[in-house]
């Protein structure tokens, strides 16, 4: 399995989603910086389930266990393991998955390539996964705010056909906090909360986009060819359950102009290239949008293979949530602050040009 991200500053990802823990290693992470442990618990109630009617039943704490890597309050460059429990499993929910492919899962896949496949919640698939990942780019984000004012937000700007029509043009993001489910439109954020709980009576799901905006990011950021951040960043999304999709500035709307109208001029206040260019940031807002799929447990009836490939109805039990997106934003602002620190190391080792820390 691919289980660690990352060159300079690498994580390292463990656990199931009914095993005893999960966790991760952050190793690469410098010495003596003083950690808010405030903040890094805040990001990982921001993820965990249970916070509203749009996420999982799923009752889950969250709080960290820092094993390794730390000491009187400070890092000390060593790698920093973080183990969280999970407390809440109902693995009989799972009993009858055992040998049944449940549609648009990784079951089948795992099934067929690993041959013993934990099948209790997904297992190693299931998002549960990505709590500890949370925790350390809780880190990440804290260092990058620190020495380089980096900051990273991500919002929601679609709920399936319910969107923000140009979400970058709005310089202020700060209504997303008053909605649980994060939009900056305080009236669509109403709209899309309604389309989700009517979701969920029915028994459904629904997908839509998160929006990212990275600033302060200084210019030179990337490793072309092969090591390009907007190719490292779609990496890191990609690596999220449910990711379907991700585009950068303009995206595919850009492929409807003339270059004449698309390109970023230095007359023109546009960033159609979403602050990266030739791989390497440019030194405007760094800002993507990701797609994310409907959860695929919905508890409709649905015809399902299992391991005799035979073709059943069945209805899947369990917790799930209606909507992925809120409780994906923490962890696309994790991830993209990983990959940003990474490629800030990797610059402070190859290129004398860059600020050192």
């Amino acid at each position: 399995m691919g289980n660690s991200l990352g060159k300079n500053l690498i994580i390292t990802s463990f656990g199931e989603s009914h095993g005893t823990h999960v966790g991760i290693v952050l190793d690469g992470f410098p010495s003596n910086f003083a950690i808010d442990f405030t903040q890094i618990q805040h990001e990982l109630d921001r993820r965990k389930p249970g916070q509203s009617n749009l996420s999982s039943e799923r009752k889950e704490d969250d709080i960290p266990i820092f094993v390794s890597g730390i000491f009187e309050g400070k890092t000390t460059g060593a790698p920093i393991c973080i183990l969280i429990e999970n407390k809440n499993q109902n693995s009989q929910d799972y009993s009858e998955l055992k040998n049944l492919y449940r549609p648009s899962h990784a079951d089948k896949v795992y099934d067929q390539k690993y041959i013993n496949r934990d099948y209790r919640g997904g297992g190693r698939s299931s998002a549960r996964i990505t709590a500890p990942w949370v925790a350390a780019g809780a880190l990440a984000k804290q260092f990058l705010l620190k020495y380089y004012q980096i900051n990273i937000q991500s919002v929601v700007n679609r709920v399936k056909h319910i969107g923000i029509e140009d979400v970058f043009m709005l310089s202020d993001w700060s209504n997303a906090q008053t909605n649980t489910i994060k939009c900056p439109d305080s009236m669509l954020a109403l709209k899309m909360i309604e389309l989700i709980d009517s979701a969920k009576i029915a028994g459904d799901t629904v997908g839509g986009t998160i929006a990212t905006r990275i600033s302060n990011c200084p210019i030179g950021i990337g490793e072309p060819v092969f090591d390009k951040l907007n190719a490292d960043l779609s990496k890191a999304m990609f690596s999220i359950n449910a990711t379907k999709g991700i585009e950068f500035g303009d995206g595919f709307g850009g492929t409807y102009k003339y270059g004449s109208e698309r390109n970023d001029a230095p007359d023109k206040n546009t960033n159609n290239e979403g602050g990266i260019i030739a791989g390497i940031s440019n030194g405007n807002n760094i800002e993507f949008t990701t797609a994310f799929k409907p959860v695929s447990s919905i508890k409709i009836t649905q015809r399902m293979e299992n391991q005799s490939n035979e073709i059943i109805n069945h209805q899947i039990q369990g917790r799930h949530d209606p909507c992925v997106l809120p409780r994906a934003i923490p962890i696309v602002e994790s991830l993209s602050a990983i990959v940003i620190l990474d490629h800030i190391f990797s610059n402070l080792k190859k290129h004398t040009k860059m600020t050192k820390i």
